[in-house]
């Protein structure tokens, strides 16, 4: 298991390298000029050579490349062209919010999304199963934009149950630690910062757990439907064992690998992929750092993002595959 784990991590070397130069090239590609951007349209060209200089995008690209990569070895993610702050700095707390919104999301996906799987494998070709995959596939097919703005329509102009947008009130005051806000609130005890904080979570959260609940409900269900027809499962029912120690103990136990296998993925990609959710209800996420951050093509803003969410799923996929020899002891690693 350790040279396994030392092995994974080592191929996360060339991936990692192969990704900031792909990232790299793709960004130089794009039109327009930072320098311009930062002074303006009417910035003499004078003053675009000196900003240029400024920056360092008057060198070679080599140089660019290898001055940023040997940056990236050292912990300094580089200085942001559009603020002049440490990338880091504002990076960490982008990030952590993303991470917040994902966390929860995931677990709403999974909680629905492998019940209504399990329910609808149970009740297989009967009207049940036939309204959990009718849903699921009304799930996949629903654009996150449309529902971002029915719940914030629904829920918080018709009904005002919920704040529309943002992370908290402006009159909330919270000390981060984790900077996972409804974290810090239960570390601290702080019950009336802890229920504006989930009270601003339960839309967008919801939203951007729709796509992946209902991906992980039909494959649940479908891996489900496989180990059902297995001869260990109609002997345990042949011994009367109750259908609820049958599903939970014994079938989902032996068909939960595919469905881990599609947590993991739909984690990573909500990571980098939650900008339509984020824009929708004002949620300082880091797809919208990266979003602003291409508008003004602050180059080394958004090779950092993208380099910190490929290195988040890289590890989210080691996990998952760890997470395999756990839930099945036949599986070794050698």
């Amino acid at each position: 298991m350790t040279s396994y784990i030392l092995r994974r991590l080592f191929m996360l070397i060339p991936v990692l390298f192969g990704m900031s130069v792909f990232v790299f090239s793709i960004i130089y590609l794009i039109p327009g000029n930072p320098a311009q951007i930062k002074l303006g349209q009417r910035a003499s060209p004078e003053a675009i050579a000196e900003m240029e200089r400024h920056l360092g995008l008057d060198q070679p690209w080599y140089t660019q490349y290898f001055e940023y990569v040997g940056g990236l070895l050292t912990g300094d993610f580089g200085i942001s062209i559009e603020t002049n702050r440490a990338i880091a700095s504002e990076l960490f707390p982008h990030l952590m919010a993303t991470v917040e919104l994902t966390i929860v999301a995931m677990g709403i996906a999974i909680f629905i999304g492998v019940n209504a799987g399990i329910i609808s494998a149970w009740f297989h070709n009967r009207m049940l199963d036939y309204a959990v995959m009718v849903l699921a596939l009304v799930g996949v097919s629903m654009p996150v934009f449309w529902l971002g703005l029915l719940e914030q329509y629904v829920f918080s102009v018709e009904l005002g149950w919920l704040p529309s947008t943002s992370r908290t009130n402006a009159a909330t005051q919270i000390d981060p630690i984790t900077h996972i806000y409804f974290i810090d609130t239960l570390i601290q005890g702080e019950w009336g910062q802890f229920k504006d904080v989930l009270s601003h979570l339960v839309l967008p959260s919801v939203a951007l757990a729709t796509i992946p609940m209902a991906i992980i409900a039909r494959i649940t269900r479908s891996s489900m439907l496989d180990v059902m027809k297995s001869d260990y499962i109609r002997t345990a029912k042949a011994k009367g064992v109750k259908g609820f120690i049958v599903v939970y103990k014994h079938a989902l136990k032996n068909a939960i690998i595919p469905v881990m296998t599609v947590i993991g993925l739909q984690a990573g990609l909500l990571l980098g992929g939650a900008i339509l959710t984020e824009t929708i209800f004002g949620w300082p996420g880091l797809g919208t750092y990266i979003y602003n951050a291409i508008l003004a093509r602050d180059y080394p803003v958004i090779q950092s993002g993208i380099l910190v969410v490929a290195t988040i799923f890289v590890f989210i996929n080691l996990i998952v595959d760890l997470l395999y020899a756990l839930v099945d002891p036949r599986i070794k690693y050698n």
